[in-house]
């Protein structure tokens, strides 16, 4: 498995799949309609970290440790963006790290950073900025979301190479569209509906990918670190021609069943092997 082709697979288990069920509410809401706002007091406020663990699974390696993912939410100071409201902005933060047997497995170490700034009344993501880091290759990006014109304009650089031009990718924003790190906050911001299925308009690297799921009748209880859990599960539309991960394959998602909807596993398959990306902490602050 080429590290760049892994790296989509744990962010797409992670990042795209948690936001999807979002859109199970929308389906019978006019296009024209305003986007309700966001309540004042959200499940992550005033601020949250949680941390992931990666697993992979092939034949007889199983349950091989590789990576380590966090997640940050916290409040950041208002600008004088004409786009923004007065009130503090949502600031989103995700850290990627390949551990353990990952280097011993795919020859490479990756780091994956992620943020991105949200304008609270509405949810509209205003600027995610990111470092991709594989091994010596290392790349910056930013994306700025301009929701009066409707475009998203997706800037890529080279650090160690200053004299290579950028590369630049503008796409044009169809509706409500959130990017990889927003979309799992904004999920938890929304009721899940069971039996719905949603198509999301998610961008990423300069592309609006439309991505089809299901939230799935199947309530249970499962082990976590917070202890057993009562969790709805999620089946997302991931792979194929057009979506975020070229292939086949299959991806599910379990979220806490209450008013938190907290992701506590996600799990994907694929011929490359399954990687499971379960909970394993999570801090909050008390609220004021």
């Amino acid at each position: 498995m080429p590290p760049r082709s892994f790296l989509k697979l744990s962010l797409a288990a992670v990042l795209y799949a948690f936001a999807l069920s979002v859109v199970a509410l929308a389906i019978d809401t006019p296009k024209e309609r305003t986007p309700p706002k966001a309540p004042a007091l959200m499940p992550f406020d005033p601020s949250e970290q949680l941390v992931y663990e990666g697993e992979f699974s092939k034949l007889l390696l199983r349950g091989i440790k590789i990576a380590e993912l966090r997640f940050s939410a916290s409040r950041a100071p208002a600008t004088t963006d004409a786009q923004t409201s007065a009130a503090p902005q949502i600031q989103f933060t995700s850290d990627i790290e390949s551990k353990g047997w990952f280097r011993k497995l795919f020859g490479i170490n990756f780091r994956y950073h992620v943020e991105t700034t949200i304008e609270p009344s509405t949810f509209a993501v205003l600027r995610t900025s990111k470092i991709d880091e594989q091994g010596k290759r290392v790349r910056t990006s930013e994306a700025i979301f301009d929701h009066a014109d409707k475009r998203v304009e997706w800037t890529e650089r080279d650090p160690n190479n200053a004299e290579q031009p950028p590369r630049v990718v503008t796409a044009a924003l169809e509706g409500p569209t959130q990017d990889i790190i927003s979309a799992i906050y904004f999920l938890r911001t929304v009721p899940l509906t069971p039996g719905h299925t949603f198509n999301l308009a998610v961008s990423d690297s300069g592309r609006v990918y439309q991505i089809p799921g299901t939230v799935t009748n199947e309530r249970k209880k499962i082990k976590s670190v917070m202890g057993r859990v009562s969790v709805v599960r999620l089946d997302i539309d991931l792979f194929g021609e057009g979506r975020p991960v070229q292939g086949k394959g299959k991806m599910s998602l379990w979220v806490t069943d209450d008013d938190s909807r907290i992701p506590i596993k996600a799990r994907l398959s694929h011929e490359m092997g399954q990687l499971d990306i379960t909970l394993k902490s999570i801090q909050r602050a008390a609220a004021q």
